[in-house]
């Protein structure tokens, strides 16, 4: 069989979409596919098991004014990452990419539990977000590969379910470890899984890429992740570190605008661009990245704030907490399973069309909430919601990489999950802000340092005003999805763009 550039191939059967020369032969999907949900485990495992160490952590290392910056500058680098290492997969191959990125995960995680400072600490934790800048736009792009529209829905749901599975599991495995072992091995955790992932992966997945010389981008790359990081730590330390109206407010932000507007030329005058022009003249491209940057927007909204509404509103125990937000992951993946069949009977735009509304639906539910509300009623309020994400985010994104072939499909998926990754970045800017003008108006202090003493009478209408913003973003986002063209399963637009 005659193979392309980085094409991949499994056993194709009738059913399955047999869209273009890409398979390497010995290629088997069912391995391939659980080496890819093991390598998102480990970004999703290490997304919650670093919360509960937060206090053994500082209590040996020190530095509690500086531990935010765990959590901040690991969603900075795996943001900035995203788009860099999509655009690397289309030149390279994406096998070589994924087990760059769990190698680098990995590094990351020896170096974080053999840490000997908080600063050093939070340069490890770096290191692992670059390398999870590369998994999870790899995951979703090895699916657009290995499976047709049809199924993609539904493995994307079985991907779903590990982010489900981790909201329960890595709490209770950072419990484990910091109760009986030592806060060290959360991070050591990761070895044997990435090892394991990075095993199946070179002896199942097999892909031909053809070698020829390429021109990379690496102007345009540094300009970007320039650019970008310096807009994104702008919204994430804006209010936070320095104020907004400040030199390093206004100046961090500019710079990092300027930078990518100098991005935007460079990209126009190379060979092979990080981001092709054509990425922003698709209505059907543009469309689904403003969905996914809603999206983004709306879960940092949840992850932030519905913990925070039950434990310091409704006086529950961080544990239930935890729990009524997980439903959120429960809905999601579960929705996600059946949006294949869906969007084969009605299409995507329609298929992502009603899961937008269900979220809307959710998120007025969510905005309804107050102190006399039963924890049940915001689980149930979680799920909602994450049914219309499954709804929305799966057929949007599939919808996305099937408008391109191979060589565009990792830029086009990382641009996706790069403007997720923007929207959450919005999200923590804009909510902070609204939440902190409350209680600053009724004399309740900074939601950003601390909400104890704060009264349920004071924290109650800065979380409703949260929860309204939310079902704003929500109604944006359906906006969105009515601005996508008709398309068939296929990717291609039935009407003129």
């Amino acid at each position: 069989m005659d193979v392309g550039a980085g094409r991949l191939a499994p056993d194709v059967t009738a059913t399955q979409e047999i869209t273009r020369a890409s398979v390497g032969l010995r290629s088997e999907r069912g391995p391939i596919l659980l080496s890819v949900m093991l390598s998102v485990g480990l970004v999703a495992i290490d997304a919650t098991i670093l919360a509960t160490a937060v206090p053994s952590i500082v209590d040996d290392l020190g530095g509690f004014a500086q531990f935010p910056w765990l959590f901040s500058i690991y969603l900075l680098a795996q943001a900035v990452a995203v788009p860099v290492f999509g655009k690397f997969s289309d030149l390279a191959g994406r096998k070589r990419v994924m087990l760059i990125g769990v190698g680098l995960f990995v590094l990351g995680s020896i170096l974080c539990g053999f840490a000997w400072s908080m600063p050093a600490l939070i340069a490890f934790r770096a290191l692992q977000g670059i390398g999870a800048g590369s998994v999870q736009p790899m995951a979703m792009t090895i699916i657009g590969d290995l499976y047709s529209v049809a199924e993609r829905a539904k493995v994307q749901g079985y991907v779903a379910s590990v982010w489900a599975a981790s909201s329960v599991v890595g709490p209770t495995l950072g419990g484990v470890f910091v109760d009986f072992l030592n806060w060290r091995w959360i991070f050591f955790v990761n070895v044997p899984l990435g090892a394991v992932a990075a095993w199946m992966l070179v002896r199942k997945f097999v892909e031909r890429v053809e070698r020829k010389p390429h021109r990379i981008d690496y102007g345009g790359a540094a300009l970007l992740v320039l650019g970008a990081s310096l807009i994104i730590l702008g919204l994430l330390e804006g209010g936070v570190l320095w104020p907004w109206v400040s030199v390093p407010g206004v100046g961090i932000l500019a710079t990092g605008l300027a930078l990518l507007i100098a991005f935007g030329y460079v990209e126009r005058r190379a060979a092979e661009p990080i981001l092709p022009g054509r990425v922003f003249r698709s209505r059907l491209l543009n469309s689904t990245n403003a969905a996914a940057l809603s999206i983004g927007v709306i879960l940092i909204g949840l992850t932030s704030y519905v913990p925070l509404f039950v434990q310091g509103v409704l006086g529950r125990s961080a544990l239930v907490a935890g729990f009524a937000l997980a439903a959120l992951t429960l809905g999601w993946p579960l929705a996600a399973s059946v949006a294949g069949r869906i969007y084969l009977r009605i299409g995507f735009r329609r298929t992502a069309l009603t899961g937008s509304v269900v979220v809307v639906a959710g998120a007025v539910l969510l905005a309804l909430l107050s102190a006399a509300s039963p924890v049940w009623q915001v689980a149930i309020t979680c799920f909602v919601i994450g049914l219309g994400m499954g709804l929305s985010a799966s057929p949007t994104l599939i919808a996305a990489q099937s408008s391109v072939e191979w060589e565009e499909r990792g830029v086009v998926t990382g641009a996706n999950l790069f403007a997720r990754s923007m929207g959450s970045a919005v999200g923590i800017a804009v909510f902070g802000a609204i939440a902190n003008s409350s209680l600053r108006a009724h004399g309740g202090g900074r939601l950003a340092s601390t909400t104890s003493g704060i009264p349920v009478a004071v924290l109650d209408p800065a979380l409703h005003k949260v929860f309204l913003a939310s079902a704003v973003v929500a109604a944006l986002l359906v906006a969105a999805i009515l601005l996508m063209p008709n398309v068939s399963i296929h990717g291609r637009e039935r009407s003129s763009t």
